[in-house]
């Protein structure tokens, strides 16, 4: 396969490389490189193995610190779930496909012959390798705008109108932790009303925090949602809230190992 002018992907990088040969390596898998030394090549072609160690540090410091500025009212905990969706293979193969990426590997005649291009761990690969590059060439700014652009703000708004899906917004696992903690039976969630017509349903939902040892509800929180899923978590924040201030925990600042801890201590009291 002919291998295409890169202009059209600088475009979209935003960026025009000064050094050419850093970005060709960013698109060069091992499986070509080694080809190029079979046959003989005058000098050894450099793959991009080494570029997606640095793009991986990269693109963390980068994702890390917006959602530092960005969410200051998330604990540790949050902000790590929230990042490593951000950073994980499954959505960066997004990215990377938005830019059509594979189009313009460099691939021995196996990986061509075997999809290469489409690959997901390959694709992944050379974006990693390819924001290495850009940072090499252009700086941090510019890389930062790149990710921010391409990889974070785009999630961001998937995420947020699909509020079941943001890693933040899991409500019921957050929950879940913190009864646990405290000692107390896993929440209840019941179904109490379902209205409307079966293409626009309403869902109101109640969780249910049981004391221990007892079988009355201590709080029940109420949700409601176009789904049942949407419901449980609007219960459950609710649920989540009347426990935080039971234990005065704020969510601003403690990370889950010092909720649980925190939970544990106040539950002891009573």
């Amino acid at each position: 396969m002919r291998q295409p002018a890169v202009n059209p992907l600088e475009a979209l990088v935003g960026h025009h490389f000064l050094d050419r040969e850093l970005l060709e390596r960013a698109l060069t898998h091992s499986s070509h490189a080694r080809e190029a030394l079979t046959v003989g090549a005058s000098e050894r072609t450099e793959d991009n193995e080494q570029l997606e160690f640095l793009g991986d540090a990269v693109l963390g410091f980068v994702t890390s610190q917006e959602l530092f500025h960005r969410f200051p009212d998330y604990s540790e905990g949050e902000l790590s779930k929230l990042k490593a969706h951000l950073v994980s293979a499954r959505h960066l193969v997004r990215a990377a496909r938005e830019i059509e990426l594979g189009s313009y590997l460099r691939l021995g005649r196996g990986e061509e012959k075997t999809g290469g291009r489409a690959k997901a761990a390959l694709l992944v690969d050379a974006l990693e390798a390819l924001l290495a590059a850009l940072y090499l060439d252009a700086g941090l700014e510019a890389t930062r705008q790149f990710i921010l652009a391409r990889i974070v703000e785009p999630e961001l708004r998937r995420l947020q109108a699909d509020g079941e899906s943001l890693a933040v917004m899991d409500h019921k696992s957050q929950l879940q932790e913190l009864v646990q903690a405290s000692g107390r039976p896993q929440p209840a969630y019941v179904l109490v009303r379902e209205e409307g017509p079966e293409h626009r349903k309403t869902f109101t939902v109640e969780a249910r925090i049981l004391p221990r040892g007892g079988s009355d509800p201590e709080f029940v929180g109420r949700g409601e949602g176009p789904t049942k899923k949407k419901a449980e978590q609007g219960a459950a924040n609710q649920a989540l809230a009347y426990l935080r201030s039971a234990f005065e925990i704020s969510p601003r600042s403690q990370s889950n190992a010092v909720v649980k801890a925190r939970a544990l201590e106040k539950g002891q009291k009573h």
